[in-house]
Parts: structure tokens; sequence; C-alpha cells
């Protein structure tokens, strides 16, 4: 079964976490994108307080869902912290 594997980082993550996939052989490609997160105002900065938001980076991922937990061991391994994720079973795709 194919999965949708999503993450969300801190900008700072950015560069790393776009070596490690492209480095990745589990992964044939993905889509980033920039979003803003909210709540969690415990660790917000005075700014992001103040804007109620906070600049993340949301990357997607379609994988088999086999390779799921090698990807999040190489992440955690390679990446480091900061990178919230989830994961959804994807009932079809493909191009039209």
């Amino acid at each position: 079964m194919t999965t949708l594997l999503v993450l969300n980082i801190t900008p700072e993550l950015e560069e790393d976490l776009v070596d490690y996939l492209l480095s990745s052989t589990e992964v044939s490609g993905f889509t980033s994108y920039p979003v803003h997160g909210h709540g969690e105002q415990h660790n917000l900065s005075i700014a992001e307080q103040v804007s109620g938001r906070r600049k993340r980076i949301q990357f997607e991922i379609l994988l088999p869902e086999e390779y799921s937990a090698e990807v999040l061991a190489g992440l955690a391994e390679q990446v480091g912290k900061g990178i919230h994720y989830w994961q959804l079973p994807v009932l079809r795709s493909g191009p039209l």
C-alpha cells in the first residue's frame, strides 16, 4: 500500500532535510511548501506570539508503506529534532 508521509519542520532544518530526502533510495520525490503553525504558545518567540503563528516548512512524500519506518529512522538520525510527522494511507494516486 502507498502511504503519504507528511513532515512539518522548522525552517532551519530545510536544507538538511532536502539533502536527506534527495539522497534516500526509498524516496523517489517529494513536495515542499511554506506553512504557518498555530498553537503551542509556550515555545514561540515574542514576534511569533504577537502574530499568533510560527513559520514552518511542510513536506509531502508518497512512498510504499514498508519504507516509512526506515525513512523516519533516517530522519531522526541524520536531520535531528524539530520534525513533526503524520502518515496517511493513500487509496489511489497517479497521473490523469
